[in-house]
């Protein structure tokens, strides 16, 4: 299928594909870095473009937005590629291109997917699992069609897209979780096949363009889990996204290429968080642990608990995104 968000070079007789920061170059029958979209009689094409390979009913804690409709679950989808090449990837099973090039996927309308969504009661729609850019011409239509529908769609990132990709987005989207996988061009360049600053680019584009974002670290040993890289990132979003922005700290278990790697201590994450919270972040969280404290909110001026959270069980106490003991509102999309 034509993909979106492209241009012929007449004079290097490629394309470039204008999706994401990697810009890729493409002759006849090359692929760009994500592995599913590819250059054919002179035109891009996705082959992505109508393909899903996961689709489920998910808590909305899970991916994780918590101060967006806190409680309820999202139609999740996902479909295949990335363009990163992540050595810890856990889903790199659909991520991951196999070698071959054959792309293993369920082919479905837009409108299936919302309709779908309507009869299982879905106030929202998440495109997630693996990363949302490289099917961008299915989350694009499928957004478009939920809007009339009245269901909210959500992203689930590496934030790695063009500002080309965002703004052909804009209206559609209402929130996202965008990773920052470390603060360290080194990081993304040596274990992400990426680089920083395009993500940075992001995060502030999403944020001036009103999507409520919510950002998540997977805090990995050895690798970006100093309290120097910690801080770095925690003043990041303070004074670029705003000390409002809820930070996710998420524990590191072992996958693909570093299957071997240890599972994040719980001190490291707690670490993490009172680093956050000495920053000045109003919302600090711990994810894929058992945490006393951290996967609660509270109230950032009287510290009155406002959302409960065990597991994916979520209870607000008294009227959601307003403190019920001073009246102190609580940001976040609460209906």
């Amino acid at each position: 299928m034509r993909g979106a968000l492209w241009e012929r070079l007449v004079d290097e007789k490629v394309v470039r594909c204008k999706l994401c920061a990697h810009g890729c170059r493409m002759k006849d029958d090359q692929k760009g870095r994500c592995g599913v979209r590819a250059a054919s009689d002179g035109r891009l094409v996705s082959l992505v473009a109508d393909v899903v390979s996961s689709v489920q009913m998910d808590p909305v804690e899970k991916k994780p937005l918590f101060h967006f409709l806190p409680g309820t679950q999202t139609y999740s989808i996902g479909s295949v590629g990335c363009n990163f090449s992540c050595a810890f990837c856990q889903n790199y099973t659909i991520s991951q291109v196999p070698p071959n090039g054959v792309i293993r996927g369920k082919h479905v309308d837009p409108a299936e997917l919302v309709g779908q969504a309507e009869n299982y009661g879905a106030p929202s729609m998440a495109f997630t699992y693996n990363e949302p850019t490289v099917f961008y011409e299915l989350v694009s239509e499928t957004a478009k069609l939920a809007e009339v529908a009245g269901i909210r769609c959500l992203l689930v990132s590496n934030g790695f897209m063009s500002e080309h990709c965002l703004h052909a987005l804009g209206q559609f989207i209402h929130a996202a979780n965008i990773d920052l996988k470390s603060f360290r061009d080194s990081f993304y360049k040596d274990y992400c096949g990426g680089r920083l600053e395009p993500v940075l680019k992001s995060l502030r584009n999403i944020r001036e363009m009103g999507w409520w974002l919510e950002v998540t670290t997977l805090v990995i040993p050895g690798a970006n889990d100093s309290p120097e890289e910690m801080r770095d990132i925690a003043r990041f979003i303070r004074d670029e996204l705003g000390h409002e922005t809820p930070w996710h700290l998420s524990a590191f278990h072992g996958a693909y290429r570093w299957a071997d790697r240890p599972t994040t201590p719980l001190t490291t994450l707690d670490m993490a968080w009172r680093i956050g919270r000495e920053e000045g972040l109003s919302y600090v969280y711990v994810g894929n642990v058992a945490s006393a404290i951290g996967s609660n909110t509270f109230c950032p001026k009287c510290g009155m608990l406002h959302v409960e959270r065990r597991g994916y069980r979520t209870r607000v106490h008294g009227t959601a995104g307003v403190c019920s003991s001073c009246g102190t509102a609580i940001p976040g999309v609460w209906r």
